[in-house]
């Protein structure tokens, strides 16, 4: 009895993680969102970037991509931190002028993330019918427009929930960039839990900060079966609607002999 009494101080301390709520609210919260949301905004453009190089008709530009996308997703998210930030970010102090590591971290989540978002554009373009570039291609379109204004809003419709997993993962992996050294005022919700833990000898921070981030991933979760849910019955629906080759062939016939 003792012993799970402990065990709840431990990490149950309501006083400390009273303590703890106010910066995690004004500091903590905002900052792992900003790690997030930029992250994941230019990853998104850099993988779409790769996607298409990956199905490049130029073997150069698909090999580009290639050791990109495995290099990146071989490497651990945290060594991939640490070497940008080590290794860029004295660069970027001698040129701009900016002495906060803050950036380097947006710029690793942003790599790290392109080669996975790389792999899932690349996937859902692939996963598009052939016979909807050879239709476009039929009418004129040229292999560009084709790709642009057919292929891939298709492809990228397809793929929306593993983007979706791929933003909740980088909601988790800004915990991360803790090990970069950012001031106080960058720090995100896991940096702040681990301070305060640090400072009260107590791990009550750590379950807030978990409470944090289980309160952004959990809905997005939902979130993202719900949008699968959609997707799924709106291609069987489309399926079932499609006629088959021998029905639209007698559809066409009566339209040719009336």
């Amino acid at each position: 009895m003792d012993y799970l009494t402990k065990l709840g101080e431990t990490f149950f301390d309501w006083k400390v993680i009273g303590e703890v709520l106010p910066a995690m609210f004004a500091v903590g919260l905002p900052n792992t969102l900003v790690l997030a949301i930029s992250s994941g905004i230019i990853g998104t453009l850099l993988g779409m970037l790769l996607a298409l190089m990956g199905i490049s008709r130029n073997p150069v530009v698909r090999w580009i991509a290639r050791g990109y996308t495995d290099i990146f997703r071989g490497l651990p998210a945290i060594l991939t931190i640490l070497a940008i930030s080590l290794g860029f970010g004295p660069i970027l102090r001698v040129f701009t002028g900016i002495t906060s590591p803050y950036p380097m971290g947006v710029a690793a989540l942003s790599l790290i993330s392109a080669a996975y978002i790389g792999e899932i554009f690349r996937s859902g373009i692939q996963s598009v019918e052939k016979g909807q570039l050879e239709a476009a291609r039929a009418l004129g379109f040229g292999y560009g427009p084709s790709m642009r204004m057919i292929v891939v809003p298709q492809g990228v419709r397809r793929v929306l929930p593993a983007l979706m997993n791929q933003f909740i993962s980088l909601i988790k992996d800004s915990s991360l960039v803790f090990t970069i050294g950012v001031t106080s005022r960058e720090r995100e919700l896991f940096q702040i839990g681990q301070d305060t833990a640090a400072n009260t000898g107590n791990l009550s921070p750590y379950v807030a900060a978990a409470i944090f981030y289980l309160a952004m991933t959990i809905p997005l979760t939902h979130l993202v079966n719900w949008i699968d849910a959609r997707l799924r019955t709106g291609r069987s629906k489309n399926r079932a609607e499609r006629p088959e080759p021998d029905e639209a062939a007698a559809i066409v016939g009566k339209g040719a002999k009336s």
